[in-house]
């Protein structure tokens, strides 16, 4: 079993910045990639961000530029930093863990991020 929890959500004016935080813990011998998702209330879950083991990442196009995906893999932990915050990244953030290429997911339980002034 594997358990991926997240921390670092919270309230913040636009313009500010927050670092959300995702440890992945359990039966664990690899992991492919770690990303984050994000759902906001009335729409659907979305890509953020993902990173790879070998470090290749991909940023949803609303948010590059300003949010930055990382990674440790000694510790199966990723971290998002997020920067510029506007209204609309105000959502649910959640932290996927990808075991395999070919999926094996798990989630967090996710954080709240609002961004209000």
């Amino acid at each position: 079993q594997v358990q991926v929890v997240e921390s670092g959500g919270g309230l913040v004016q636009p313009g500010g910045s927050l670092t959300l935080s995702c440890a992945a813990s359990g039966t664990i011998l690899s992991i492919y990639a770690m990303g984050w998702y994000r759902q906001a209330p009335g729409k659907q879950r979305e890509l953020v961000a993902t990173i790879t083991r070998r470090g290749t990442t991909n940023y949803a196009d609303s948010v590059k530029g300003r949010f930055t995906i990382s990674r440790t893999n000694a510790k199966n932990t990723v971290f998002l930093q997020m920067n510029s915050l506007k209204p609309e990244d105000t959502a649910v953030y959640y932290c996927n863990t990808r075991l395999e290429a070919w999926g094996n997911n798990y989630w967090g339980q996710g954080t709240q991020v609002t961004v209000s002034s």
